[in-house]
């Protein structure tokens, strides 16, 4: 079984990409910006909450989202720590949903401390209801996942066959098929975790 949600391209890009970003530190520390900019962009043209988005989203080219991730900057500033909690960058983002004036929107923690089972249902879940993930990895032993480290980045889909079960992990404008299962065993103890989006229906 696959389910993969339908992102969003700039020019050739698969979503956004903090390389883009002129200064230093939103290059290195960018990546909770570019995380809630992509899924901006997503949700307004998913789910038409236009408000959270550039005009005309859909024809956003890099000059635009490089604007655009600026203006995310105050609300998710990369910091000496990085952002390196879950509830940094929903308190983050919300504040910004909150100036943009759109309520529907609402975000939950979902520990990386959760046991691996429930953390592939979550995702299964999540997808379903066609939600990108936004995802926070800190430490992780496996040498495998080293682009991931201390990085936010989206999963956009899943793959399940068998006892395998592989996530749809999207950064830096393009994708990669991950193992769940190896991903979340970082073997650290401070993990990082998921965040679930749920939109209210019917709210204005």
């Amino acid at each position: 079984m696959k389910h993969e949600l339908e992102h969003f391209y700039i020019g050739n890009s698969y979503g956004g990409n903090q390389d883009w970003f002129p200064t230093y530190m939103m290059r290195i520390g960018g990546c909770g910006a570019e995380t809630a900019c992509d899924s901006s962009i997503y949700f307004a043209l998913r789910f038409g909450l236009s408000k959270i988005a550039p005009e005309n989203p859909g024809d956003i080219n890099r000059s635009g989202y490089v604007d655009f991730a600026y203006k995310m900057k105050p609300y998710l500033s990369p910091r000496m720590t990085g952002i390196d909690r879950l509830d940094i960058y929903i308190d983050g983002y919300s504040e910004y949903l909150c100036d943009c004036g759109e309520t529907r929107l609402s975000m939950t923690e979902f520990s990386g401390n959760e046991p691996y089972e429930k953390a592939r249902e979550v995702v299964k879940i999540q997808i379903d209801k066609g939600f990108p993930i936004p995802t926070l990895i800190l430490n992780h032993r496996n040498k495998n996942y080293e682009d991931y480290v201390w990085h936010w980045f989206l999963i956009n889909g899943y793959e399940e066959y068998e006892d395998e079960f592989f996530v749809k992990a999207v950064t830096y404008s393009s994708y990669r098929w991950l193992n769940l299962r190896e991903l979340w065993d970082t073997g650290c103890t401070r993990r990082g975790g998921f965040v679930l989006y749920d939109i209210k229906r019917g709210a204005v």
